[in-house]
C-alpha cells in the first residue's frame, strides 16, 4: 500500500506479519501516514524502514534529518556493520547501494537505538531499536547493486519469527 493510500486502521484490521516502510521521495514530514504509524504501531508490529521509512523511524524517535554532505543516488559505496544479528552471516565492509540526499544526524539518534551499520565517514547506514523489532537501512537492500540484500531480508524475517 502507498503510505497516503492506507489508514493505521486498516494496517491493524489487516494484522500484519510485519510493516516494511518502503523507500520514496521527500522527507519523513511529507511520507504519508508514516510517522503516526511508527508511533501508534511501534508496539504491535515488527517494522522495516528502507531509506525514506528508516529516516521516518529515526524521526518518530526523536532524531533530526539532516542534509547529506554527499547527495549519493545509485551509488555503490562500501560499508561496515557492527554485528547486529541483523547482519548474521554477512561479511563485514559489505556494498551496498545508496539513493538518497537525506541522512539521520547521529547527534540527535535516540538512546533506544543502536547504530547497526555505518560508511567509513561514519554516516548512519543501519539502526536497531534496543527493545523492539524496530530495525532501518539507509541504504536499498532491494538493489541489484546490494549483494547482500536477500541475507539482510531473511536475517529480518528470522528476528521477528516469521514463519515459525
Amino acid at each position: 500500500h502507498r503510505n497516503d493510500n492506507i489508514t493505521i486502521k486498516e494496517i491493524e484490521e489487516i494484522n500484519p506479519k510485519a510493516i516494511v516502510l518502503s523507500p520514496g521521495p521527500c522527507t519523513p514530514n511529507e511520507a504519508g501516514i508514516c510517522l503516526n504509524l511508527i508511533e501508534e504501531l511501534k508496539n504491535k508490529f515488527p517494522i522495516l524502514g528502507i531509506c525514506l521509512g528508516h529516516q521516518s523511524i529515526g524521526q518518530a524517535f526523536g532524531a533530526k534529518i539532516i542534509k547529506c554532505e554527499e547527495i549519493k543516488h545509485g551509488k555503490i559505496d562500501l560499508m561496515k556493520h557492527f554485528n547486529h544479528a541483523i547482519f548474521k552471516n554477512i561479511e563485514n565492509n559489505f556494498s551496498a547501494t545508496r539513493y538518497h540526499s537525506l541522512i539521520i544526524d547521529r547527534n540527535t539518534l535516540s538512546k533506544e537505538f543502536i547504530i547497526t551499520a555505518e560508511t567509513n565517514n561514519k554516516i548512519i547506514m543501519g539502526i536497531a531499536h534496543t527493545k523492539l523489532p524496530i530495525y532501518g537501512f539507509q541504504f536499498h537492500p532491494e538493489s541489484i547493486g546490494t549483494k547482500i540484500g536477500k541475507d539482510l531480508l531473511a536475517n529480518f524475517l528470522r528476528l521477528i519469527n516469521y514463519g515459525n
